[in-house]
């Protein structure tokens, strides 16, 4: 029987599955991601008060925009994509202020509004190592919760969606079918079965749908086989007038909601997308971050919705097993190729919505788990239980407009009446508090290289003689500091080590103590070595001998690698 957590992983990111089999997949990794975008710019599109014509363009945009952020997200071109199959559509968040903007000046001043917004997305990501402490494991769990809380309320309210002359039972008959089956197949089907669960679930769901009178083809009759629609390029606005300015504040909460939910996104995919376990490449995902920044750049001179990362790629990669890049480029090339399609957009946007909900129920129960593992496995307390157990009851709160619905008020009640926004500023809110709460730190700063070990020495026993440490935790201190440094200057050797510096950091968090080596970055992430410490020879080599020390003497390592800087963060415990 499957495992009822995690599928095994069939094919890597760098395995390539055989051709129509990764076209099937890559058909079913989009599917969503299609009926998504049409229904979040037909929303934004109708709140705006814009007519049908921009409707029409605004959705061939998004579906071509989307495609092209999914192929490049597959592949690492320097500093840009996440070299994972992540699939890119409109941004459920920017709904809200996008609506509102295009109310008050049209596609122009939207498209302004996000161009703006996006350079503050560049700058974030230039700079997200420094983001380290804010955007924590814990914070990135009760994103991804979030995501599933607060989504799970507008799709099961689409239950009440039916079509003339279709019984009430219709309905949810044909949801509760859909949702059967995929929890059948997720609980005893094999794993070659498993990878189809969404074409399968779905598939059987329309057929339902379709014999109780629930699908409307209609609209799939009446649309064009080939085409792009006719549309008038609305420009930018530049005069930046009150609607502007008093906009904007909105647009930036929205894009750093995208990069948190892109993050938490990015370290869960990472998660699972491996047969064997990984450290996070935060390198991964700054370029998943730039990506998004330039495909949300494309999307506001074609006068569409900013792209976000949809929640579902890692719960799809734990339903199907397969992880490869090539499924991405394949279900890229082909949402491109449906912009062109409005037949297809058609009748996938006629898609009941019974269907959806008893597929997405599955699923962001798989996301809302792997948010929780995520705040559990960053060694959960107290205090942290506290910072995520609260963050995601207020987003909560706020998007069922329980928070103080006659206060909040305006383009803010809105604003934060999405708990995505609203969770994931209290998330990083609360864990500053404990940040700045906890014991301060002191530094050191070093040339990076072995001469500097004597200044690190000094260093190190004063922070441990200041903690009131015996002998016995001192040299485990001293131990665990020198074999760091070790590691850090012989993955950093000849002309990579020259001129770079070395800052540490220490601080005592009860009876643990914290060290913090930031560093030029090296190829090798010292976690995975360490964690792969079982399958090396007997025999050793000479750096194997610093990462045993490590291992044994170390309470817990993690290396965070991200361009142009290492974060190796080492816990030691003090010793009775």
């Amino acid at each position: 029987m499957a495992s009822a957590v995690n599928q095994p992983i069939l094919y890597e990111p760098d395995e390539r599955p055989p051709f129509l089999f990764a076209l099937g997949l890559g058909f079913q990794t989009i599917m969503g991601a299609m009926v998504a975008v049409t229904a979040f710019v037909a929303i934004t599109v109708r709140v705006g008060d814009q007519p049908d014509s921009y409707m029409s363009w605004a959705v061939f945009a998004a579906f071509a925009v989307s495609g092209i952020v999914i192929v490049f997200q597959s592949f690492r071109l320097w500093r840009f994509g996440a070299g994972y199959t992540l699939v890119a559509g409109s941004a459920s968040a920017s709904v809200v202020i996008c609506a509102t903007a295009l109310a008050e000046g049209g596609p122009a001043l939207m498209s302004t509004l996000i161009i703006v917004s996006t350079l503050f997305q560049f700058v974030l990501t230039a700079r997200l190592s420094l983001l380290r402490r804010v955007i924590t494991p814990t914070v990135a769990g009760v994103v991804l919760m979030l995501l599933a809380g607060t989504i799970i309320a507008s799709v099961l309210d689409t239950l009440s969606d039916s079509v003339a002359g279709a019984s009430p039972a219709a309905g949810p008959l044909t949801a509760a079918l859909t949702l059967g089956i995929v929890l059948a197949i997720r609980m005893y089907a094999p794993p070659s079965l498993q990878q189809w669960t969404p074409v399968i679930a779905i598939g059987f769901g329309s057929a339902l749908a379709a014999a109780l009178g629930l699908f409307d083809f209609q609209g799939v009759m009446d649309a064009p086989l080939v085409g792009i629609p006719d549309y008038a390029w609305p420009g930018i606005e530049l005069n930046l007038g009150a609607a502007f300015w008093a906009l904007l504040p909105g647009f930036v909460v929205v894009n750093l909601v995208i990069s948190v939910n892109a993050i938490g996104e990015g370290v869960a995919v990472q998660r699972v997308s491996w047969r064997l376990p990984r450290a996070t490449d935060f390198r991964s995902i700054q370029g998943s971050l730039n990506t998004l920044a330039v495909g949300n750049l494309l999307a506001a001179f074609l006068g569409t919705l900013p792209n976000s990362l949809y929640p579902a790629n890692a719960a799809r990669t734990m339903l199907t097993g397969v992880a490869s890049r090539y499924v991405g480029v394949i279900g890229g090339i082909l949402l491109i190729g449906a912009a062109l399609l409005p037949k297809v957009v058609a009748f996938l946007a006629a898609i009941p919505s019974a269907v959806l909900v008893g597929y997405l129920v599955v699923v962001l129960g798989l996301l809302f788990v792997e948010g929780m593992k995520m705040v559990v496995q960053d060694g959960i307390d107290a205090r942290k239980g506290a910072v995520a157990g609260t963050a995601f009851l207020i987003g909560m709160g706020f998007h069922h407009g329980a928070v103080f619905p006659d206060v909040v008020t305006g383009i803010w009640g809105t604003l934060l009446g999405n708990g995505m926004t609203t969770g994931s500023i209290a998330a990083i809110a609360l864990n500053l508090m404990l940040e700045a709460s906890a014991t301060r730190r002191r530094r050191l700063a070093v040339s990076l290289d072995d001469k500097a070990w004597p200044e690190i020495d000094e260093f190190l026993r004063r922070f441990a003689s200041g903690a009131g440490w015996n002998e016995a935790s001192t040299d485990r201190l001293l131990s665990v500091g020198e074999e760091t440094l070790v590691t850090l200057t012989q993955s950093a050797t000849g002309s990579e080590s020259g001129g770079k510096r070395l800052t540490i950091s220490a601080r005592l968090s009860q009876d643990m103590a914290e060290l913090e080596f930031i560093a030029a970055s090296g190829e090798q992430n010292l976690e995975d070595r360490i964690a792969y410490m079982s399958e090396l020879t007997e025999t050793p080599d000479e750096r194997d001998i610093s990462l045993r020390i490590l291992k044994s003497h170390a309470s817990s390592v993690q290396h965070h690698k991200y361009y142009g800087t290492d974060i190796i963060t080492v816990r030691v415990e003090k010793q009775r």
